[in-house]
């Protein structure tokens, strides 16, 4: 009697861990496939905002040099 509960014991673990391994497979499959477009949009959408407030920066800067240049003639520093 104790050999026959062994056995399903040992036969029910078998079965549960092939399970647990597909199905974890399937899910890591399915969140690679899934997500894949609405990432991709998403990841472009950032980074063009990061474009813009770069190009943004850029010109705030040449704005703060041209003032910062143009005040140092005035008070009689050169470069």
């Amino acid at each position: 009697m104790l050999s026959i509960i062994t056995v399903s014991i040992v036969f029910g673990s078998l079965i549960a861990l092939a399970t647990l391994i597909c199905g974890t497979v399937l899910i890591i499959i399915k969140a690679r496939k899934g997500n894949r477009g609405a990432g991709d949009s998403e990841e472009t959408r950032i980074i063009q905002e990061l474009y813009q407030n770069l190009e943004r920066m850029e010109e705030r800067i040449e704005s703060l040099e041209t003032i910062l240049a143009d005040g140092q003639e005035k008070d009689g520093y050169k470069k």
